[in-house]
């Protein structure tokens, strides 16, 4: 059976850079909500017939299992490297607490990467697994005023991540990227002067997708082979 690559939040920012960059080296199955963006995403990678789209909305996990699984069974291929961008970024201060927001800010962020790793756990295609990334935040270890329900999954995220590594060892390895202020599409859109506050905190200044995207490569290289259950920091120094 072919091999490929999960990604998840394929459709921008850094799943879309982890997906250009990634497809030099493996197989892709392109994640996310909007098929459009998928294919925008698969235009830009190299070998693009080589690579799989995936539409799936991970902020409802009900359908993620039965969705997933009958995608591998009907293209006869299995996963062997799991990497999950896919996130939900909230603000909201202790006193607008919303439960129905919080819940899908989960869903994305922790409990797709769940009910993702279940299907990959399968009979079918466990054998198949080696190594799994997740990419949380500098916030799940840095406190942030107004970001208790973002830093909260994140954090959720990494203690996934630590359990993971423990319990699939030595098969397969599991760790986490936390990036800090990267430029993206939604950080462009960032007020200047609230930009100028925050690069206060980042002595390297703000990060490019790339930076995220070279720290994948590397986790899922041989290159780390003796690395597993971690959580690295690619934040231009903001968490020194």
């Amino acid at each position: 059976m072919k091999e490929y690559l999960l990604l998840t939040g394929a459709s921008s920012g850094i799943g879309r850079q982890c997906a250009i960059q990634l497809s030099k080296d493996y197989n892709l199955i392109l994640c996310a909500r909007r098929e459009e963006n998928l294919i925008e995403t698969k235009n830009l990678c190299n070998n693009s017939d080589n690579h799989l789209i995936f539409k799936c909305d991970l902020s409802d996990i009900s359908t993620i299992d039965e969705k997933l699984n009958n995608f591998l069974i009907q293209n006869d291929i299995v996963v062997s490297r799991f990497l999950h961008c896919a996130g939900c970024l909230t603000l909201l201060p202790a006193k607008g607490f919303d439960y129905e927001l919080c819940i899908k800010t989960f869903n994305t962020n922790v409990f797709s990467a769940m009910a993702i790793m279940k299907v990959l756990l399968k009979k079918n295609n466990k054998k198949a697994l080696k190594n799994v990334v997740l990419i949380s935040a500098l916030y799940s270890k840095k406190g942030v005023v107004g970001n208790s329900v973002y830093a909260s999954s994140k954090g959720a995220l990494d203690s996934f991540m630590r359990c993971m590594a423990k319990e699939l060892a030595p098969n397969v390895r599991v760790n986490s990227i936390l990036p800090g202020g990267v430029e993206t599409e939604i950080t462009m859109t960032t007020p200047q002067e609230q930009k100028e506050i925050m690069m206060k905190d980042y002595p390297l200044g703000f990060g490019q997708t790339e930076d995220v995207a070279n720290m994948a490569e590397f986790l899922f290289s041989d290159k780390s082979k003796w690395i597993t259950g971690q959580q690295f920091s690619v934040d231009g120094g903001a968490s020194a």
